[in-house]
């Protein structure tokens, strides 16, 4: 944090709770990773001074964050907390027990964080743990004692937080180059993300053993670390890059020559096959995906693995089901009761749906229906069937502009959907208790009034102006003075100007007021036409270049190789 910033964060503590919640001297910390490149400042409250969480007027998500930042930058200036552990031990014939205590002498930071409860003191006697009064030789009376099971847990899978804090740990990567490390992992499909977890996929078996048993170095975390360590070096200037790459890619073990030695000695059909305990199939990984392989009397089998299943989810119960479905053919749910055609239930790449009718000549896309989450094969009825492959079912229509209401089953779950015309189609997700096969007209007219998650409305329309100016010569307008999150300017339709510095809201005219808009509308003007320029300027300069390339044809074979090679090292 800045030199103002922990003087405004020490003034803030002194003022709410005194001296002694202090900290001895100013505290400026230091980040622990040596390759973080800071570029900026702590995110904390802007200013000399801080406002409190309840002074700045903001409320739900906004005052949360706030809150957050406020307490973080205030408690890292105070004095530390004083506390009193205690533990007790009970002996009983051979059993031993343990309880422990703890007692707060002085809140130190702590006081902090429970600022904006009702009661702060109690606050902070909630988070004691006070044990009766007891002494050396003491016996309690045992009134029950039940035995409580316990089971190891496996570790978490990783979340984007947790996985960051990995790499940063191992010395992986930098701030900068996180996102794009989790973004390829998911996009290249060795992972995917569920729920907050990042869920390794058949891919990232194979690719991992693959590189495991051939090249080991290559995916050592250290020596990524020492790589990263290198690169810093290069950038530094105490390494030369061109010998470094050399060695890496074409020296006695670098990847050129791993690769020629390995290319003969990889084996294919190993390479992509997934080994998981406790299956009698096969997982390989083919062009189109995973998929099960598994020996039928004399011949092989294979069936595809949906693209949701993981690993982790792949039993023998699944394996069974989807060898099934290909050996004995999909199971029969019955005939539709209009249509007449059979109706199949199926496990496909992208998971169970049913099927209305057999795929033929005649028929070469038969209707399908993805089941609804939470739903399984295995409790799927005929009227569901038919209910689902009836979707999207049209429920009516809007009564304030007749547009057609439906509602139907998507990626993103059940919908109802209502067809504005020419202004677009407008949807909303069922809630958790509605059904997209039996839901009214009323209930989707009562979804469609909600207001869509996450469309944020327009603040300054929802508060009053601080002061209203009067209106714009020359449209009419209004020109009003708002306090936003950024402090108070003045507005004019979409033209925001802030006020200049040591300028009172009450001495603010209409006029000094349409000489700032006015100052705000042409910079943006020549702002652009500068831009435009510029633009310009780069087309002349590469047309010249261009022309002083055709001009220079005539120079020889090593010349142009020179300029090459200058040229590279130049970059």
């Amino acid at each position: 944090m800045s030199e103002q910033a922990i003087a405004a964060a020490r003034s803030c503590v002194e003022t709410m709770y005194g001296k002694e919640f202090l900290s001895p001297k100013p505290r400026q910390y230091t980040t622990k990773s040596k390759g973080a490149q800071e570029a900026h400042e702590a995110i904390r409250p802007a200013g000399s001074t801080f406002r409190t969480p309840k002074e700045t007027g903001l409320s739900g998500r906004e005052l949360a964050v706030y809150d957050l930042i406020w307490k973080r930058t205030v408690a890292c200036q105070m004095a530390d907390a004083r506390q009193t552990q205690i533990t007790v031990g009970l002996q009983v014939e051979d059993a031993g027990f343990r309880s422990s205590g703890k007692r707060i002498d002085f809140p130190g930071f702590l006081r902090a964080y429970v600022e904006g409860s009702d009661d702060p003191d109690a606050a902070l006697e909630d988070q004691e743990v006070i044990l009766p009064p007891l002494k050396v030789g003491d016996r309690p009376n045992c009134t029950n004692i039940e035995a409580i099971g316990h089971e190891t847990q496996p570790p978490a899978r990783y979340t984007e937080a947790s996985l960051v804090k990995t790499l940063e740990s191992e010395g992986i990567g930098r701030p900068s180059t996180y996102a794009s490390i989790i973004g390829t992992i998911i996009d290249r499909g060795y992972a995917n993300l569920v729920n907050n977890a990042l869920v390794p996929t058949f891919t990232a078996f194979a690719v991992t053993a693959l590189l495991e048993e051939h090249f080991p170095d290559l995916v050592d975390t250290s020596f990524t670390s020492r790589m990263e360590q290198t690169l810093d070096d290069i950038a530094t200037g105490e390494v030369k890059w061109l010998p470094y790459l050399r060695q890496f890619y074409s020296g006695d073990k670098g990847l050129e020559t791993l690769v020629k030695e390995r290319e003969n000695q990889i084996d294919g059909t190993k390479a992509r096959t997934v080994e998981l305990e406790d299956l009698d199939a096969k997982v390989r990984i083919g062009k189109f995906g995973p998929y099960i392989e598994a020996q039928n009397g004399n011949g092989v089998v294979t069936a595809s693995i949906p693209k949701d299943l993981t690993p982790s989810d792949l039993d023998p119960e699944t394996v069974e089901v989807l060898l099934r479905q290909k050996t004995e053919g999909p199971e029969e749910l019955g005939r539709h009761p209009e249509i007449g055609e059979l109706i199949y239930v199926k496990i496909g790449t992208y998971g169970p749906y049913v099927q209305l009718g057999e795929k033929s000549d005649e028929n070469p896309k038969p209707k399908m229906a993805s089941l609804p989450k939470g739903v399984t094969p295995e409790n799927v009825t005929l009227d569901m069937a038919v209910g689902l492959l009836a979707l999207p079912r049209t429920l009516g229509v809007h009564p304030a502009t007749n547009g057609k209401i439906q509602a139907s089953l998507g990626r993103f779950g059940p919908y109802v959907v209502h067809d504005q015309g020419k202004e677009g189609k407008d949807y909303r997700s069922l809630k958790a208790s509605d059904n997209v096969l039996t839901i009214s007209l009323e209930r989707a007219l009562e979804l469609l009034a909600e207001p869509k998650k996450g469309r944020k409305t327009s603040t300054t329309k929802s508060k009053a102006a601080l002061r209203e100016l009067g209106v714009h010569p020359d449209d009419g307008e209004p020109i009003n003075i708002y306090e936003g999150p950024y402090g108070v300017y003045i507005k004019h339709n979409k033209t925001n100007v802030g006020l200049p510095e040591g300028q009172a809201v009450e001495d603010m005219t209409l006029s000094t007021a349409l000489k700032l808009l006015a100052s705000k509308t042409s910079s943006g003007k020549s702002t652009r036409k500068s831009s435009a320029a510029s633009t310009k300027g780069k087309s002349t300069a590469k047309s010249s270049t261009t022309t002083a390339k055709k001009k220079t044809t005539t120079r020889t074979s090593s010349s142009r190789k020179t300029t090459a090679t200058s040229s590279k090292a130049k970059t």
